[in-house]
């Protein structure tokens, strides 16, 4: 029957991915008007109580990969599970057992069974809602936006406020916020990686037609949901948005299991250890008991039941609610975790690339000179330059708001009023340049270019010196690099700026046109170290994370700001250097250089994959469009919430305010989580793996069950119980003083020792309850190992949590305290009382608790004096 619905399912996802394909086609080859009137809109846009209705009708534009984790779904998780159906069961066999076939019924050890379940499912319950509401919280706090035509007005509106027929602006950077069908594009590079897998950039065309027969994206003049804008600009009409959108049919697919990180894999791994130690005790158990004590039946719900007593179930619990803590923790910093996983990871990096701009510098950017070619202060430089960054229509970066703030304080605010933009030729990667053609009142045109020096002197044929232009001969060309390279050794960060007259009357222009330019000058920018980063840097040095920077910019710039904090600059490569090195050059090269200048977004993801192949965890910083790609390929992005879209997008962790000291809270804080997690792991894998042992050996040696299901249970619940303090404890400085990376062997290790290390004093307490206590007796005997077993189970916590001497040397949250301490009471009262009746037991006389205080001393002591031997044996406890 699943298989079926499974089928069925498929089936209907297929049919609605090709009606959803099919839909795109006829929409892409509509005319403009039958389009518009397809979706009831204009060329207006809607008006605000159209988009509202739309919203009622079409539901938020996000997409929901699979069911969404409602209260309910969260409650069912909670609720029914191995332990708790175990529960069931037994609760079940005992209410036949005890009231309908007894003589004399008695609910009682029935009712603290059902007790169990509840207690189990509300905490396990209250912990994932604590978690969800926690993440969901975060999640708010960070939003992409976009610019729709509203009421004949643009207007900014978040993401997911757009609805079908709404149109949209769209520039460089920007997140395609639905299915569009492009209304007017200029030079619109879109990067459709993320539905192709296809790397390099696809050209749109609003007025291009469609074959027939296309694959959507091969459509040239629809975009999707789930692209974004390289470069150029456009307007667009939304066509789908959501669960409709063509990323809506493919969210499934694309929304697959992703590739493990290592303390996944880790944790997997110490998983199928107990699963395969557990499937090899649990049939021994079975058959020894039902052999040798002759009831089956009881053998058997005794070997389900330590089958679910040996499963770490608290797991995800605690890595779910350790997670959620350390999130709330950095949110507290201004630091936004987009994906909880991407915590851990932060913990373990040892590599941090970063861009320069705005993450190293203050990101306010100020225009410090304005020059010709005799390095002499020049209006006309300055003119050419504000009117090329006002007139350009893509992202204006910081650079372009500089040049017009400066052309702002020197007067010239009025001089766009003069001319009209005819073209641009936007800017990218390959080029390094962006140019506008512009046209005055009479008529005359010209091309404005600025860009990277190097770059825009190679389409350069002429220069502009006193007030004549000259040919570009060698002798020139060598001056002006000089003056360049003077300056941009000083800090300054140069471009170039260029135009020229002879400018076709009409026609679409492209980068074609960029050639015989006439040089006017050169434009310096000063953009400070933030006053934080030579700390932070130093501060992440100290805690074992080498900072690299990966910048787009002059070698020269980037050498300045390094040195000023404390980035090493003794080996400085560039992206000729990398595009002529193969990937092992590349490899070794990236172990000793920490600075990566004039590199393309490619280039700067390569440098990352380098690292990550030399066996490292690396973490990128960057905002711009630039540095998605290297964002895409770390281990973990970083980001901030000014970024562009694409960057936001792809980052897992976002900055809201750029002080790159909250980088160290945000290590420290993945670390500390690292830890607690691997605490509960260590502890769960030792003790279970002792459990095993005692457990064999107690039925081999006595004539009856060392202990009844619900026993076991019980202990197992109050285990868990006192673990809920373990999120919220407290991460020796030590341990969080290097990245941390996860280590299968150590798990194995840990539980090779301290596994029958427990279980040496488990048998120490079987004979100390039946010679000394005379304990021969089932119920006794049983009552003794469950308060034994609980309480040092429970406690032991405070021996595995330090590396040093705990309480004296190193103390636990007062949450870890309170919640083991607590725990830890409740057997001793069970078993010394006549509460022991509830779970089947007799109550123990108190001449046990000598043996027991001495018992607990001495595994305590144990464990202490075997901790600092495995340390000197194996360098590390956790």
């Amino acid at each position: 029957m699943f298989l079926f619905r499974k089928t069925t399912a498929q089936k209907r996802r297929l049919q609605d991915r090709r009606r959803s394909e099919d839909t795109l086609r006829a929409r892409a080859a509509q005319p403009r008007d039958a389009l518009f009137a397809a979706l009831a809109s204009t060329p207006e846009g809607l008006t605000g109580a159209q988009a509202e209705a739309r919203l009622e009708t079409y539901g938020e534009n996000r997409i929901a990969a699979g069911a969404d984790r409602t209260a309910l779904h969260r409650l069912r998780e909670a609720t029914v599970n191995p332990f708790n159906t175990v529960l069931f069961a037994i609760a079940v066999i005992t209410f036949f057992t005890d009231v309908v076939t007894s003589s004399a019924p008695d609910y009682f050890t029935v009712c603290v069974l059902l007790s169990l379940i509840a207690a189990s499912s509300l905490v396990a319950f209250v912990q994932s809602q604590r978690s969800h509401t926690a993440a969901e919280s975060l999640s708010k706090m960070i939003s992409n936006r976009t610019s729709v035509l509203r009421d004949g007005q643009w207007a900014e509106i978040p993401i997911a406020h757009v609805v079908p027929g709404d149109v949209v602006r769209l520039s460089a950077g920007d997140m395609l916020p639905a299915d569009v069908r492009f209304l007017s594009t200029k030079d619109t590079f879109v990067a459709q990686a993320a539905l192709t897998g296809e790397s390099n950039p696809v050209e749109k065309f609003s007025d291009a037609a469609p074959d027939a027969g296309s694959a959507p994206t091969d459509l040239p003049n629809v975009g999707f949901m789930g692209s974004n804008v390289v470069s150029g600009s456009a307007a667009g009409l939304v066509l789908a948005t959501g669960g409709d959108a063509y990323l809506g049919s493919l969210a499934l697919s694309l929304s697959g299991d992703r590739v493990k990180n290592s303390f996944e894999r880790g944790v997997d791994a110490v998983s199928r250890l107990l699963l395969r130690w557990m499937l090899l005790i649990v049939p021994v158990v079975f058959l020894v008991n039902g052999l040798l004590k002759g009831t089956w039946m009881s053998a058997l719900l005794f070997a389900v039941t330590v089958a679910v007593g040996l499963t770490p179930e608290m797991l995800p619990v605690i890595m779910t609610s350790t997670l959620a803590k350390g999130a709330v923790s950095l949110s507290k910093q201004e630091v936004i975790v987009k994906t909880l996983g991407a915590i851990q990871t932060f913990g373990e990096m040892d590599v941090l690339c970063t861009d320069k701009t705005g993450t190293l510098t203050e990101d306010r950017i100020v225009l410090e000179v304005y020059m010709n070619l005799h390095g002499e202060d020049d209006a006309r430089v300055l003119r050419h330059a504000y009117l090329n960054s006002c007139f350009q229509t893509g992202l204006k970066n910081l650079i372009d708001i500089a040049i017009i703030r400066r052309a702002a304080q020197a007067g010239l605010s009025d001089l766009p009023a003069a001319y009209t933009r005819v073209d641009e030729i936007p800017f990218d990667f390959t080029r390094r340049r962006m140019s506008v053609v512009l046209e005055d009142r009479s008529g005359k045109r010209q091309l404005i270019t600025k860009g990277a020096v190097e770059e825009l002197l190679s389409v350069c044929a002429f220069v502009e010196m006193d007030g004549a232009v000259r040919p570009l001969d060698e002798e020139t060309r060598r001056h002006a690099l000089s003056l360049y390279e003077a300056h941009n050794a000083d800090g300054l960060r140069m471009l170039a700026v260029a135009q020229k007259n002879e400018v076709p009357g009409s026609g679409a222009f492209s980068a074609a046109d960029e050639r015989d330019m006439v040089l006017l000058g050169f434009v310096g920018f000063l953009d400070p170290p933030k006053e934080s980063a030579g700390a932070a840097v130093s501060a992440l040095r100290t805690h074992g994370v080498r900072t690299v920077v990966l910048t787009g910019d002059s070698a020269g710039v980037a050498v300045k700001v390094c040195r000023k904090v404390g980035v090493d600059v003794g080996a400085v490569l560039t992206g000729a250097d990398v595009a002529a090195m193969d990937d092992a050059a590349l490899r070794a090269a990236s172990e000793r250089c920490d600075l990566f200048a004039k590199l393309s977004p490619d280039q700067k993801a390569r440098v990352v994959a380098a690292f990550q192949a030399e066996g490292h965890t690396v973490g990128y910083m960057g905002d711009g469009i630039n540095d998605a790609p290297p964002l895409r390929q770390a281990d973990v992005g970083l980001s901030v919430d000014s970024a562009v879209d694409i960057a936001k997008e792809t980052a897992d962790i976002i900055l809201l305010k750029k002080d790159l000291m909250v980088l160290e809270e945000g290590v420290i804080q993945g670390r500390r989580t690292f830890g607690n997690i691997v605490k509960y792991i260590k502890m769960a894998a030792g003790g279970n793996f002792g459990n095993m042992i005692s457990v064999v050996a107690a039925s081999v040696f006595l004539p009856f069950l060392p202990m009844l299901p619900v026993q076991i249970l019980t202990q197992n619940l109050l285990c868990d119980f006192s673990q809920m303090g373990i999120p919220f404890d407290s991460v020796d400085e030590e341990y969080i003083a290097r990245p941390r990376r996860w280590d299968t062997k150590s798990i194995r290790t840990f539980m090779a020792v301290m596994g029958p290390l427990s279980s040496v004093f488990d048998l120490l307490c079987f004979a100390a309850l039946w010679w000394a206590v005379g304990a021969d007796t089932a119920p006794l005997f049983q009552s003794g190992w469950f308060v034994f077993g609980t309480v040092s189970q429970v406690l032991v916590i405070h021996m595995i949590r330090t590396a040093k001497v705990p309480f004296l040397q190193s103390r636990p949250s007062a949450a870890l305290f309170l919640s083991t301490f607590a725990v830890a009471a409740l057997p001793l009262a069970v078993g010394f009382s006549g509460l022991a009746a509830g779970l089947d037991m007799a109550p123990l006389p108190l001449r046990f608790a000598p043996w027991l205080a001495l018992l607990l001393a001495g595994y305590f002591a144990a464990a202490q004096v075997i901790k600092r031997f495995y340390i000197r044996h194996f360098g590390a406890w956790l």
